[in-house]
């Protein structure tokens, strides 16, 4: 779903985190302070097929926290691959020199930094081609999201209060300007970018080595156990999903292996902002 640039990346924001590891998938991680090791938060979760790591995408900290995150994994050997959110299925470094610059990077994954700011993200992709572990593109391209509005099929991947909560969270994401005849498309889209990002880790996790991870950066919505790219996993690859949560932020809302507390994201009215993207759209057509 892309609602312009600001947004897509504001859409699903709702992200931090500070390290619990869940007794069982079903129950909801409390954080605990981010002060602890990173290796030893990582430790209990490193070891899944696929690890998520769910942030918000306008909060610095989650993305310098990311990049540590890649720098530990490969630090270790434990990261075959990085899959992103940012970048859409096809994209990939593996062709990339671990020596190249940010600008070559950049072109070889045709990075679009109108969607996608580099000054946020390069330090993660850059972590990763540095210690030779490929960037892979895992979101839909736009025009296979536009015929995905339509494919009612997608409807039953997820139960139906699971798609219930998906629209409600287009309803809120669009601050309430969408009308209903948008939602459940909208939702379908979602669910189409989850089952993508999906398909592109279990390819990666099988190409991995025993006792490598696959690590996704996403939007927390996206690494959501109940609602989104772990409902669309294969059912023998293990996954772990940590959201990213500013001190401050209801910790209630998803199902996560873990929460990992981070500094706040910058203040922000973004319902503003989009209503006056609202404001001067062109008039539908009757």
């Amino acid at each position: 779903m892309r609602a312009g640039t600001s947004g897509r990346r504001r859409l699903l924001a709702a992200a931090a985190g500070a390290l619990l590891v869940l007794p069982a998938a079903s129950a909801l991680a409390q954080p605990t302070d981010s002060g602890s090791s990173l290796s030893a938060r990582l430790h209990p979760l490193a070891h899944a097929a696929v690890l998520l790591l769910g942030e918000q995408h306008d909060a610095p900290d989650h993305q310098r926290l990311a990049a540590e995150v890649v720098q530990t994994l490969t630090h270790t050997g434990h990261l075959a691959s990085l899959v992103m959110e940012m970048l859409p299925v096809g994209r990939s470094s593996a062709a990339v020199r671990p020596v190249a610059d940010s600008e070559e990077i950049r072109q070889a994954l045709a990075w679009d930094d109108r969607a996608w700011p580099w000054s946020a993200y390069g330090a993660i992709v850059r972590a990763a081609v540095r210690a030779g572990v490929p960037v892979l593109g895992g979101d839909l391209p736009r025009e296979r999201l536009r015929l995905s509005m339509n494919r009612s099929e997608l409807d039953q991947r997820l139960s139906p209060s699971a798609l219930a909560r998906q629209m409600e969270l287009m309803r809120e994401g669009h601050c309430k300007l969408l009308p209903e005849s948008q939602i459940l498309p909208m939702a379908r889209m979602q669910i189409a970018r989850d089952i993508s990002l999906a398909d592109t880790c279990a390819q990666a996790a099988r190409a991995a080595r025993p006792g490598q991870t696959v690590l996704l950066i996403c939007g927390s919505v996206h690494a959501d156990k109940a609602l989104g790219v772990p409902q669309h996993l294969p059912a023998d690859l293990t996954s772990r999903s940590v959201r990213l949560i500013g001190r401050g932020v209801d910790p209630a809302d998803g199902q996560f292996d873990a929460l990992w507390l981070t500094e706040p994201a910058p203040a922000s009215d973004h319902c503003a902002a989009l209503r006056e993207q609202f404001k001067n759209r062109p008039a539908a057509r009757p």
